[in-house]
């Protein structure tokens, strides 16, 4: 891409520009890190059996229960128990590893085994940037995130509920959500969970998209499916869950816990009750459509237990991640853990501080589908545009740090060696110049120069230069080609759905 004029800002939007030849998804090279023993991780399965079948879960519909019950489990009105082990049995037919397809055949992503994939953040009502503030999110801003995430070398998913467009309708606006996703991105792409029937709708865009039959044979969609912490799978998530599984289509399950209000405050017990409603999740699935894809999910943060108020990027979480990585890792499961969580209002110094730990938490547990790469702020409950662009510029750092140490020949540049001699200096040397564009990670949102030239170009701030990076992406953001029956079928479905329910707001 040529350079354009236009000062400091534009140039730094040109470099958010580059082609860098991003791949779709991450294939690790640093493996991934084992905090316990298998004497330890023995333990915290016993423990994880030891409440299934001592206190049980709650799973409040019927044919979920009865689905349990013919397995073998012991159902007592909604209370469900289940004796040691028989939860990982029914969870192994399972696959270890599976594509999501993409419309962009070359975007799709593999799940699972020794791949990262990096989708934006979830669910937020607000939304933040620095020209407006906060403010309640609306379709168009859901719109510009799934724009900006298509635009992003270091995205690899469109991703679900990027952030709540409150100007919709509750009972509608899952149907302009996955249309969003499926005409401004040609990545993959997450669907609605909210009711069991916006599950089937959000699969039945999948199949005008991609095609019934090729539907039914492969993962084309994914629904975030979070347990009611804890000990509860409520109708709505199990609904959910079945809608997926039979479409052979992968729910991500996830727990929610808050150490000290949804889980106890120390970390065995989260993450042997993570273990468990995880596990029974995954079970409900694999016992609707047996081999159908499922991604275990894991969700740990802690409070500040003076207040009552949610933290997030804490220690231990992060520590806790590593072993939920090993668990899932042991049970033969592709795993999504952690993300880019910071409780801060603002892209700040605390902001990325917390991220980054929570970030690395990910990177080292071994983590294949990481959602809440980008974007995440005041605990979730905003998205964030110029935040969105600083955590993907990480997730482009963090490309690098995967990619681990090549000992290829070319890498010890001996031939550099003996051109530079002993005392003198790289920097123009052939072995150099070959290596320039790539050598080094080059972000698009840090400020390198001097002192003196920072201060004569204006004093940006990290977050002033992401503004800029959102506005010149945006406008010249170019939606990818949709063939026009698809684009006609997909306007149908969504005017015939919508007629056929009066609004529902709350």
């Amino acid at each position: 891409m040529s350079r354009r004029s236009g000062g400091r800002a534009a140039r730094v939007a040109d470099r958010a520009h580059v082609d860098h030849h991003a791949p779709a998804f991450i294939r690790r090279k640093v493996r991934p890190h084992d905090l316990l023993s298998e004497d330890g991780l023995d333990l915290i399965e016993r423990k994880a059996d030891q409440l299934l079948a001592e206190v049980g879960i709650d799973v409040n519909e019927d044919q979920d229960r009865n689905e349990f019950r013919r397995a073998g489990a012991q159902v007592d009105g909604n209370r469900v128990r289940f004796e040691p082990g028989m939860v990982r049995e029914l969870c192994a037919t399972a696959p270890s590893e599976f594509t999501q397809h993409a419309r962009n055949p070359a975007k799709s992503v593999v799940i699972g085994g020794d791949s990262v994939v990096f989708a934006p953040a979830y669910g937020s009502p607000f939304v933040r940037d620095l020209a407006g503030g906060r403010r309640y999110a609306s379709i168009e801003d859901f719109r510009n995130f799934v724009k900006l995430t298509h635009a992003s070398p270091w995205l690899h998913h469109s991703g679900g509920t990027i952030c709540e467009p409150v100007d919709v309708p509750v009972n509608k606006r899952h149907l302009d959500m996955v249309d969003a996703h499926i005409r401004y991105n040609d990545q993959a792409f997450m669907g609605s969970v909210t009711q069991p029937q916006r599950a089937r709708d959000s699969v039945e865009m999948a199949r005008i998209l991609f095609g019934a039959d090729f539907t039914d044979a492969n993962c084309v969609i994914l629904g975030n499916v979070n347990v009611n912490s804890p000990l509860v799978w409520d109708n709505a998530m199990t609904g959910s869950i079945r809608a997926y599984a039979e479409a052979n289509q992968a729910p991500v399950i996830v727990p929610f816990i808050l150490g000290g209000a949804m889980g106890p405050v120390t970390l065995a017990g989260d993450i042997a009750q993570a273990h468990a409603e995880t596990m029974v999740g995954v079970a409900l699935g694999q016992l609707i459509r047996p081999g159908s894809p499922v991604i275990y999910g894991n969700f740990l943060s802690s409070m500040a237990l003076r207040s009552g108020s949610p933290t997030f990027g804490t220690p231990e979480p992060a520590i806790g991640s590593l072993v939920v990585g090993q668990l899932a890792r042991r049970v033969g499961l592709p795993l999504r853990c952690a993300g880019a969580f910071t409780a801060s209002k603002i892209p700040d110094g605390q902001a990325m501080a917390e991220s980054t730990m929570s970030m690395m938490s990910a990177i080292l547990c071994g983590t294949n589908f990481v959602l809440h790469s980008a974007g995440w702020l005041e605990g979730g409950l905003s998205m964030g545009y110029e935040k969105f662009v600083m955590d993907a510029d990480f997730c482009g750092a963090l490309h690098r740090y995967l990619e681990g140490v090549s000992l290829d020949d070319d890498e010890f540049a001996l031939d550099g060696f003996h051109e530079v001699g002993p005392g003198k200096h790289f920097f123009g040397s052939q072995h150099t110049l070959r290596h320039y564009e790539t050598a080094f990670y080059d972000s698009p949102t840090a400020d390198n120069n001097s002192f003196e030239q920072w201060r004569d170009a204006g004093e940006s701030r990290t977050e002033e230069r992401a503004a800029a990076i959102v506005a010149t992406t945006l406008a010249e953001y170019e939606p990818p080609p949709l063939d026009d029956a698809i684009d006609e079928q997909l306007r149908e479905f969504v005017d015939r759905t919508k007629a056929s329910m009066e609004d529902m707001w709350y």
